[in-house]
């Protein structure tokens, strides 16, 4: 017999979308997807049984509708039922499509027939149950930094992919022209996803090099200190994160920091200050930010 799931509706105001992912990625859901509906924006989300009652999903109907007091936004109506694994397993696919994101990149889901030929590196890509489709602002934030600082010139640059989720930011790197990536996350299936897709992209293991831990296990990956270094993840992680991030750079490094909302950008500009980094520039799409940092 089919497993069930719980399938997630949240109907609301479209910049409160953002907001609503966070939050369904906070609450655990696994595999999003959204669409307009009229005037508004419907996100669906999937859970297992076992990992919410029906409790805990009215509480998190409680917290969709505070998010949008809180920004000042009409309250979104939010919905939920049982559904066999079958119906939602590729459900959400119809709604993913190619997107252009920054000028050099084309992300482009694995299901669909290969692309005609692109000016732009085609990324392509299989999220399964993990994060990182590129849809959502703060992976858009991520690949437009690494736009501005892989390619042209520079040689021989190594990346550390910290919560790589999805792999998307370790595999644009390589296609933008990093020599080496290390990718680590804590999740078993955030490293599954991002080896499937690194073979999907023809990158070969020993440029691309995935391992599940966190910045510990960046430490023995890596010979030498990196040049760069990318974290979208949530912000009470990256904080945790940012006094071990020394370990790893060089004094020249640079670092891309996102999954941050906007209010929450003062103690991660503070954190990052405290540990020798400098903001270069914050980049703000809606209420998420995304940090240009480099060493002080």
């Amino acid at each position: 017999m089919a497993n069930t799931w719980w399938e997630i509706q949240v109907l609301g105001d479209p910049a409160l979308e953002d907001v609503i992912f966070w939050r369904l990625e906070k609450f655990g859901c696994r595999g999003t997807s959204s669409e307009v509906k009229g005037h508004s924006s419907l996100v669906c989300a999937y859970l297992s049984p076992l990992d919410a009652n029906l409790l805990d999903l009215a509480a998190l109907s409680l917290w969709l509708r505070q998010d949008a007091l809180m920004v000042g936004l009409a309250m979104p109506m939010t919905h939920w039922h049982l559904i066999d694994e079958e119906d939602w397993s590729s459900s959400w696919k119809q709604y993913w499509q190619p997107q252009e994101v920054g000028d050099r990149l084309l992300v482009y889901p694995a299901w669909l027939p290969p692309p005609e030929q692109s000016e732009r590196h085609t990324l392509r890509l299989d999220p399964g149950a993990a994060f990182g489709t590129g849809t959502h602002q703060t992976t858009q934030l991520c690949l437009e930094s690494l736009e501005m600082r892989l390619g042209g010139e520079q040689e021989g640059v190594t990346v550390a992919d910290i919560g790589c989720g999805s792999g998307i930011l370790s595999i644009a790197s390589v296609l933008l022209g990093a020599e080496k990536v290390y990718s680590v996350d804590i999740d078993p299936m955030a490293v599954r996803a991002t080896r499937s897709n690194r073979e999907l992209n023809k990158i070969s293991p020993q440029r691309l090099i995935v391992e599940q831990g966190s910045i510990d296990r960046l430490i023995k990956m890596s010979d030498e200190p990196v040049d760069g270094i990318l974290c979208n993840i949530l912000a009470e992680v990256i904080i945790d994160l940012i006094p071990q991030m020394t370990a790893i750079a060089k004094p020249s490094s640079w670092g891309i920091i996102s999954g941050v909302l906007l209010e929450q950008a003062k103690p991660i500009a503070d954190t990052l200050e405290q540990h020798d980094w400098i903001v270069a520039t914050l980049w703000r799409r809606q209420e998420w930010c995304c940090f240009n940092i480099r060493r002080s």
